[in-house]
């Protein structure tokens, strides 16, 4: 009698299980998403092909970003009907594109609520830090091996100063930078960018400006060298305003429109040194500039991207006269391909041509300023008027963990996240120089190989060591900030 009473209780409980089943929506939690990401959808499945319409879409946690400008990332809107398939490749879509506005630590794009076909979808994100006044301290030389190993470390080639980066500062998406550097350069720069102009927010505007002045120029380059001159005065003195129009239509494409002038001065001393560092001798060059640039970004991470794909195309005109006249044109592309759960492979090529060809010194710099180099020539700069590089690797993710932060009665607890990546790759590269003078480097193909180590975190933070080899028969370990090209 107890055992049929006990088989009674079960067969009861087993019957409220199912009825209460039946009466929950399904919930079923997607693996190419990121764990904290839920998508949520309707028992009837009965129609697979059948469309979901998007009735509502709710954004939270959104303290100072404006919600117009989290609803301009995402590549679906009210009154939109996508099969359940569809919808969930939209969520990680737009999840994508708010990451990759920079302006979020966390977004998770969900169903909140359906009825029926109807469906309700939430959009949660956890705002960054926007303002950042913090001191500023850089070693003027291209790379960290050069200050360290060629210049001693030396202090007297460091900038200081202070810079305000403010991001987001109206809610939308808008930059503002003031950079007051003293040291080497003495420097006042500001910029200002502001994403969208326009009520149907496809047109922004950015505005700039930067003077200063040096005791310290770089007049030539000898055996692919830098070659410095320094005084107790001024040596060079610069500066330069401009401003650019940008069209996003879409969400991967934008367009850039700009103008700018520039003036520069230098010492009578550096154009006796090289009378070709402007043209025949000049001590002041003065220009105006003209460039179009069209960017284009379908990537997971766009500081860190380990599948999809990126290029940008910009040519520009700058001068009138002889003293300045040159036409530039430069592409740079990239693609990155997953060869497993932890790994991925990456393609990053980059190519430009000056013309004319014969240009003064000022025009030439190229290979090994700013971020285009090649790893193992980071001691080395290669100018010309023509050529690129192609750039291969091969990235596994090894470990990644998480440093967690005390709270304070104002800041609640949060954890820092560290991930550490291996990487082998291989570069060449080539560059046209018609007068490469005392510089051998020039007009010859350029290969080396290497090893490294990446380490990511949040802000857009990555560090990288690397240990490089050149067909000089070179090697040694460099250090470079991570640039997707």
């Amino acid at each position: 009698m107890l055992r049929e009473k006990k088989y009674c209780l079960w067969l009861l409980l087993a019957v409220a299980s199912c009825q209460l089943l039946r009466a929950q929506d399904a919930r079923i939690y997607i693996p190419s998403l990121p764990d904290s990401t839920i998508i949520e959808y309707p028992s009837d499945t009965t129609k697979p092909g059948a469309n979901y319409i998007i009735r509502n879409i709710i954004v939270e946690g959104n303290k100072k970003t404006k919600p117009e400008i989290i609803l301009r990332e995402l590549p679906f809107k009210p009154g939109d009907g996508y099969p359940l398939s569809e919808l969930v490749k939209k969520f990680e879509a737009g999840r994508k594109q708010l990451m990759n506005t920079t302006l979020f630590h966390e977004a998770v794009i969900s169903l909140q609520k359906s009825e029926g076909y109807d469906v309700d979808i939430l959009v949660q994100v956890k705002e960054r830090w926007y303002l950042f006044p913090i001191p500023y301290f850089k070693p003027i030389d291209r790379n960290l091996n050069q200050w360290i190993v060629e210049q001693k470390a030396s202090l007297k080639r460091v900038n200081y100063g202070v810079k305000l980066l403010y991001n987001n500062v109206s809610g939308r998406n808008d930059k503002l930078n003031l950079w007051l550097i003293n040291g080497y350069t003495k420097q006042v720069s500001f910029s200002y960018d502001r994403l969208y102009i326009d009520k149907r927010m496809k047109w922004g505007n950015k505005i700039g400006f930067s003077l200063g002045k040096n005791r310290e120029i770089n007049y030539n380059s000898v055996n692919d060298k830098q070659v410095f001159y320094k005084a107790d005065d001024y040596v060079r003195r610069f500066f330069n305003v401009w401003s650019e129009m940008t069209y996003r239509r879409a969400i991967r494409t934008r367009h850039r429109f700009g103008i700018g002038y520039t003036r520069e001065d230098i010492a009578d001393t550096i154009a006796k040194l090289n009378p070709d560092y402007f043209l025949a001798g000049r001590t002041r060059i003065e220009f105006p500039e003209i460039y179009y640039i069209m960017s284009y970004y379908d990537l997971d991470y766009i500081p860190y991207p380990s599948k999809g794909y990126a290029a940008e195309i910009s040519i520009g005109k700058r001068g009138i006269t002889k003293a300045v006249n040159v036409w530039q044109l430069a592409v740079k592309a990239s693609g990155n391909w997953p060869t497993g759960p932890k790994s991925f492979f990456s393609l990053n090529s980059y190519g430009i041509i000056k013309l004319p060809f014969k240009q003064p010194y000022y025009n030439q710099r190229l290979l090994g300023y700013s971020d285009v180099f090649l790893q193992g020539y980071e001691y080395y700069v290669i100018d010309g008027t023509a050529g690129g590089y192609l750039k291969a690797s091969l990235t596994r993710k090894l470990f990644n963990f998480d440093v967690k932060v005390p709270g304070t009665k104002k800041l609640a607890p949060f954890r820092i996240p560290i991930n550490i990546y291996g990487r082998i790759y291989g570069n060449t590269g080539y560059i046209y120089n018609p007068y490469p003078g005392n510089n051998y480097l020039s007009n010859k193909m350029l290969y080396s190989t290497g090893v490294g180590i990446d380490i990511t975190s949040v802000y857009d933070f990555t560090f990288k060591l690397e240990w490089s080899f050149n067909q000089l028969g070179q090697n040694g370990l460099f250090l470079h900030r991570k640039t997707i090209f």
